[in-house]
């Protein structure tokens, strides 16, 4: 008798072991995958295909008649779906079996269940190739548009139209109906307007940002590139520590516009957009020179500041400034 009690003792306190191994709102709930698909933790995945697919032909609603039937069906069919998605994953599988040998974990059960059910289905290296790849491709197209809105811009300025319909005409892109003797030819303005933008485009060396995009400037390229270019950079500051830090050699003119630009703190297409006249006028005043440089600086600043004082709106402005301060608000009711 009394080992029947102990049997009895033991085989609940077994049971009360398991289900406190299950946790409400996870995974199956407070039933067992493994007994919902009715196979062993030491199942295959082939012995778990097997068993999902018999229990899917038992449970399948369209072969139970009866509403009360089909209902019951269909319930049980949702716990064996959902049974055989958790285990037929590897890394889902692994975490429920964790749970099971470490009920006591009962929060780094649920951050592990719903880390992986709100977790991106899509892998991220997919996503981070389409995120560069879209970005590439926006940053080319949009070089291009920019690129063509500056054409378009300067044939329609007289200086450089007249200029490339010389150019057209010399080239024979253009009739010339100036010259004496020669038939005059008519050219329709759709014409006249693509020889225009084309002889600007070969011949005018726009800079900056609105330069003519290149292939090289893309995300993508770039990325490719990025060891050498990070070699290139590594040598580069090596040599320039080497070459006038070490051996005190002269700049040539590309280090010195280097150095220039950034004391002016410009970034490489907004000094490439300077005009020639004006980078010369950096190198004639060897501003390259952190002396010269500062001298140059207070001279434009006390250029901006007298250029301001005979402004007539900034003139307006001290004034209302003097008569009411900043940030003073009046309500004139007259």
């Amino acid at each position: 008798m009394f080992k029947y009690v102990t049997i009895l003792l033991c085989h609940f306190s077994f049971l009360s072991f398991s289900n406190a191994q299950l946790l409400e709102g996870i995974y199956c709930g407070k039933q067992n995958c493994y007994d919902v698909l009715e196979i062993t933790r030491e199942a295959t995945k082939s012995e778990l295909s097997k068993s999902y697919r018999r229990l899917a032909r038992q449970y399948h609603p369209d072969l139970h008649r009866g509403k009360e039937a089909k209902e019951k069906a269909e319930e049980q069919f949702k716990i064996v779906a959902n049974a055989y998605e958790i285990l037929k994953d590897d890394e889902s599988r692994m975490d429920y079996d964790y749970m099971l040998d470490n009920p006591d974990q009962y929060y780094a059960h649920y951050y592990r269940y719903y880390k992986r059910r709100v977790a991106p289905k899509v892998d991220v290296k997919i996503v981070i190739l389409v995120t560069i790849s879209v970005i590439s491709i926006i940053q080319y197209y949009s070089g291009w548009q920019r690129y063509d809105s500056a054409i378009s811009y300067f044939s329609t300025i007289p200086k450089y139209r007249n200029r490339a319909q010389d150019i057209a005409k010399q080239e024979g892109l253009l009739p010339d109906n100036s010259k004496k003797g020669s038939k005059k030819q008519k050219v329709s303005k759709e014409e006249m307007e693509q020889v225009i933008k084309k002889v600007i485009e070969e011949k005018m060396d726009i800079k900056g940002a609105y330069a003519k995009p290149k292939i090289t400037d893309i995300l993508w390229i770039q990325l490719v590139i990025l060891p050498y270019t990070t070699a290139n950079y590594i040598y580069w500051y090596i040599s320039w520590i080497l070459n006038h830090n070490i051996m005190k050699k002269p700049y040539n003119e590309e280090e010195k516009l280097y150095i220039i630009r950034k004391y002016l703190k410009m970034g490489q297409h907004q000094f490439d957009s300077q005009e020639d006249e004006t980078i010369q006028k950096f190198l004639d005043r060897e501003l390259w020179i952190k002396e010269n440089f500062d001298e140059w600086f207070k001279e434009q600043e006390e250029e901006t500041k007298k250029q301001l004082a005979e402004n007539n709106r900034y003139k307006q402005y001290r004034r209302y400034i003097k008569n009411h301060g900043v940030g003073r608000m009046t309500f004139d009711d007259s």
